[in-house]
């Protein structure tokens, strides 16, 4: 069955029996597969929702992922009546999602909206802080038992620096003598990178519901406001820190450079676009963060970064086997940018930390 007949045969499973006109392929995220499916109403007003084809190599357990997300996002939806909220629509036996052979489909409405890969404008910025703040709180009362890990060990740096020792010493690309300033940095940092992972281990920081992809592309925005709307791409939402969705948040959006920019000297956090980003995040977040949080957002983002850092190299070592590459350096190229990132992050972390503590104060 071509495309076209298969994507309306899944829309009628999910229960939508207007008249089909079509589809158009959306270049959305670099794992799943994304489509808008467009139809008539009776009254002639057209309407879209959004199927997508999930990647279940990457989600190896994708019936709990929708478990998680039906979950979180019928919590939110319950809370704000009549708001714009995210919502996946159901079969005729309540599932969230379509299996068909070894395809798996999901649908939820589409959302009139603009996107951001890359931000200047500083209250964009900010509004994806708040809108990415707001959504932990809305789920600050939710039963986080209720949730699988979608990703069993997303954030837990110790074991990902036990994945990179394993890279290094099985070496099985032959390229770890070409790397050895890459292994000699992030092994010396090894405990600082670690500390979340610790403090967590120790009790001193609380589990959360967190979203752990909170690129702003990751929010809907008004089209002429540019007020956030919605926050999408919930796959990887399951138990995490505040700290894991703050500092991947300022990891993506306050580089100079893209994460595979090959001009290293450019690197580094824009203190502006730090600042932004804590002023709108805390802002919904200050009233419930709890000391030790307020005390260790800032170190996050170092965090976050050398975690991925080990990740690229680590992938690098072992032959490009997990993150698509468009050149035989790139995970290579990856690294270093984290780096050099991660670099100028401790240099600036009394000033980031500053930051943290001025943006909590104000929004108290």
């Amino acid at each position: 069955m071509d495309l076209h007949n298969k994507l309306l045969e899944v829309s009628r499973l999910f229960r939508i029996d207007y008249e089909y006109l079509g589809y158009e392929t959306i270049q959305m995220g670099n794992v799943n597969r994304t489509y808008k499916v467009n139809f008539l109403l009776p009254d002639g007003t057209p309407k879209s929702f959004l199927v997508q084809n999930i990647n279940t190599y990457a989600f190896r357990n994708p019936i709990g992922l929708m478990d998680n997300i039906d979950k979180v996002t019928e919590h939110i939806r319950a809370k704000k009546p009549g708001q714009l909220a995210l919502h996946f629509h159901h079969t005729a036996d309540r599932k969230t999602y379509v299996v068909d052979g070894k395809n798996f489909w999901r649908m939820t409405n589409y959302v009139h909206s603009i996107t951001f890969n890359a931000v200047s404008d500083l209250q964009i910025v900010r509004n994806a802080g708040a809108a990415f703040g707001e959504f932990q709180m809305d789920l600050e009362d939710f039963d986080i038992s209720e949730l699988i890990e979608t990703i069993p060990g997303f954030h837990n740096t110790r074991q990902r620096y036990e994945n990179f020792r394993k890279a290094v010493r099985e070496d099985k690309a032959g390229r770890a003598t070409q790397v050895q300033e890459e292994i000699d940095f992030l092994m010396s940092v090894e405990d600082k990178a670690c500390t979340l992972t610790d403090l967590l281990a120790a009790g001193e920081l609380p589990l959360r519901v967190t979203h752990n992809d909170t690129k702003i592309n990751n929010v809907l925005f008004h089209p002429e406001t540019n007020d956030p709307m919605i926050v999408i791409d919930l796959d990887t939402v399951m138990p995490g820190l505040m700290g894991h969705d703050f500092g991947d948040a300022i990891r993506f959006a306050a580089n100079y450079v893209e994460e595979d920019c090959r001009d290293y000297e450019k690197v580094g956090v824009n203190l502006d676009v730090f600042r932004a980003f804590a002023e709108g995040f805390l802002s919904k977040t200050a009233k419930t963060v709890t000391p030790k949080e307020l005390e260790t957002l800032a170190l996050s983002c170092f965090v976050l970064t050398a975690e991925l850092a080990t990740r690229f190299l680590a992938d690098y070592l072992d032959g490009d086997l997990y993150f698509k590459i468009r050149t035989p350096d790139h995970n290579l190229v990856r690294t270093r940018c984290q780096i050099a990132l991660a670099k100028d992050m401790l240099k600036k972390l009394d000033l980031m930390e500053t930051i943290v503590r001025e943006c909590a104060a104000a929004a108290k």
